[in-house]
């Protein structure tokens, strides 16, 4: 299988040099090219075609926001992930509008970027869980539904009770942090287990309320008022 190819925008050099450091520690995965601003992002775009782009939102010479569009709309097939630090509920909903496949944030882990760049081209939707549950309040407000009123797809029902999917109170816990967005490692040392627990307890969260990643984890967290908004 041909690795994904991958172009890194960004206008800090060193956050693009860390980027493709750690992008490339993935054999599946190749940066095939990297831009220093809005302008240049698109050029590169469309000499080098690739499978998806990690897109700084606040560039110089065009934002990450307008080049999105622009990309998204020449090369529709061209993946786009925003890479950013925590934005306004409005920014995150003009940039989810333009066409990103992913919303993560700058601290993320190395083995969640590589995860988020498989799944975004496979033809997931990913966003970090902080973003989801901005998103979820903005959606809640706009149509003035209250917060456990409101269905996403492939989120548990609503009207589903906790109950029903039999979480431990462990399970309960660490589904609490996933939607706070706090990531393994955090919560590993928070709890006083290992990492491998962590992601054990995650594994069976999410096979009991049959869903299939963080971001809808999140969703039932809030539908089931664990956090909140």
């Amino acid at each position: 299988m041909e690795p994904v190819k991958v172009l890194i925008a960004d206008d800090h050099p060193l956050i693009r040099e860390g980027l493709i450091k750690v992008i490339e520690l993935d054999p599946g995965i190749r940066v095939i090219g990297e831009a220093g601003d809005g302008e240049d992002v698109i050029t590169k775009a469309m000499e080098l075609q690739p499978d998806v782009i990690i897109m700084d939102i606040h560039m110089p010479r065009k934002d990450g926001l307008e080049a999105t569009g622009i990309i998204k709309r020449e090369y529709p097939g061209i993946k786009v992930v925003a890479l950013t630090v925590e934005d306004s509920e409005q920014k995150v909903i003009e940039v989810i509008r333009a066409g990103v496949s992913g919303y993560i944030l700058k601290d993320i882990e190395p083995e969640a970027l590589s995860s988020t760049i498989r799944a975004v081209h496979a033809g997931e939707m990913v966003i970090h869980p902080k973003i989801t549950s901005m998103l979820f309040k903005e959606l809640a407000q706009a149509t003035g539904q209250r917060l456990d009123e409101v269905g996403l797809d492939n989120s548990v029902e609503v009207g589903s009770s906790l109950e029903q999917f039999e979480l431990t109170p462990r399970e309960t816990e660490i589904l609490r942090y996933i939607a706070q967005g706090i990531h393994n490692r955090e919560m590993a040392a928070m709890l006083y287990i290992s990492e491998k627990t962590v992601k054990n307890h995650i594994s069976s969260i999410f096979r009991k309320l049959q869903v299939k990643d963080r971001t809808q984890a999140a969703l039932s967290a809030i539908k089931f008022k664990l956090v909140n908004l």
